[in-house]
C-alpha cells in the first residue's frame, strides 16, 4: 500500500500556496497552479513515467475557485489520488474531475463571502484605524496578520481535506454548507456596511442664507438630526446599483463619481475644502 509522506503533502501544499495563480489566464484560470500542486503527489505515488503522465492528465481540466479555501479541494484530491494509486474502486478520472467541478462553485461562494467579504474588510478596518496620522503601523499590521492567517488557514484546509477525503463534499454542498454561506454573506454585508459608514463619510456644504448673508438652513445639520450618515448610505447604495443592476465596471463608477463630485462643487453642494 502506497502512503503519501508528510514531506510530499507539505510540498504539494506549498506549491498551491505560492503558485495557485501560476500562468493565470481567462482560458485556464488556476489549472496550472493545480497541476503544480499535484505534481509531487503523482511523482511519489507512481514510479513509472507513463503512469505519472496519465495521472497528471486528470488535472488538466479547467479549474477556478477562491484560492484560500480552495486548498481544501486540493487536499481532497490528494487523498483521492492516493486511494486511486492503491486500487480503490470507483476512483477514476471522471470521479476526481466531477468532484473538482462540483466543489469549485460552493467553495468559491463560501470563500468569497468569508475571506473577501468578511475577513479582509475586518483586517483592513483595523489597519486603517492604526494608520491615523500617517503611521506605518497599519500597513505592517495588515501585511503580517493577513499572511499569517492566509498561510495557516490554507494549510489547515489542505490537510483537513486530505484527512476527510470525499466526506468533506457532503458538508460543503449539503444543507449545512448552504446555511454557512447564507450566514457568512449576512455577516459580510454587515461588515461592509460598518466599514463604509466609518471610512466613507459623504457630507454636503449646501446652505440657505437670508438677505444679510447669515445661514438659516444648513442641510448637513438637518440631515444629521434626522438620519446621520444618510448621504453616505445613499452613496453606497448608488454605487451598488450601478455595478449590480446596470453592470458598470468599478472604473466607470469611479469616473462617474469624479464627474458628480466636480459638478457638486461647481453648484455649491459639495465643499472641496470641507474636512471630514
Amino acid at each position: 500500500m502506497v502512503k503519501l509522506t508528510k514531506k510530499t503533502l507539505g510540498k504539494s501544499f506549498h506549491h498551491w500556496y505560492y503558485g495557485n495563480l501560476t500562468c493565470f489566464s481567462q482560458e485556464h484560470m488556476q489549472t496550472f497552479g493545480y497541476l503544480s500542486s499535484m505534481l509531487p503527489i503523482v511523482e511519489e505515488l507512481y514510479s513509472k513515467k507513463e503512469d505519472q503522465a496519465k495521472a497528471m492528465h486528470t488535472y488538466t481540466a479547467f479549474f477556478n475557485t477562491e484560492p484560500q479555501l480552495g486548498a481544501l479541494i486540493v487536499g481532497i484530491t490528494a487523498g483521492l489520488e492516493e486511494a486511486r494509486a492503491n486500487g480503490a474502486d470507483g476512483v477514476d478520472d471522471e470521479t476526481i474531475n466531477g468532484l473538482r467541478a462540483g466543489l469549485m462553485g460552493p467553495v468559491a461562494g463560501i470563500g468569497d463571502s468569508l475571506i473577501v467579504g468578511t475577513l479582509i474588510p475586518i483586517i483592513l478596518g483595523i489597519a486603517l484605524g492604526l494608520s491615523n496620522g500617517g503611521s506605518p503601523l497599519g500597513a505592517i499590521f495588515y501585511i503580517v496578520v493577513w499572511n499569517l492567517l492566509a498561510y495557516f488557514g490554507m494549510k489547515f484546509a489542505y490537510f483537513k481535506g486530505y484527512e476527510l477525503g470525499d466526506k468533506a463534499v457532503e458538508f460543503l454542498v449539503g444543507p449545512q454548507g448552504q446555511a454557512i454561506r447564507k450566514s457568512v454573506s449576512i455577516i459580510g454585508g454587515m461588515v461592509i456596511g460598518a466599514v463604509a459608514a466609518t471610512w466613507v463619510p459623504v457630507k454636503t456644504a449646501f446652505k440657505l442664507k437670508d438677505s444679510s448673508g447669515k445661514a438659516f438652513l444648513v442641510l448637513q445639520s438637518q440631515l444629521d438630526g434626522v438620519y446621520p450618515g444618510l448621504l453616505t448610505a445613499l452613496f453606497i447604495v448608488f454605487c451598488w446599483w450601478l455595478m449590480a443592476k446596470k453592470n458598470l465596471s468599478p472604473i466607470k463608477v469611479m469616473l462617474l463619481l469624479v464627474v458628480v463630485a466636480f459638478l457638486g462643487v461647481l453648484v455649491g453642494f459639495f465643499n472641496p475644502g470641507l474636512k471630514y
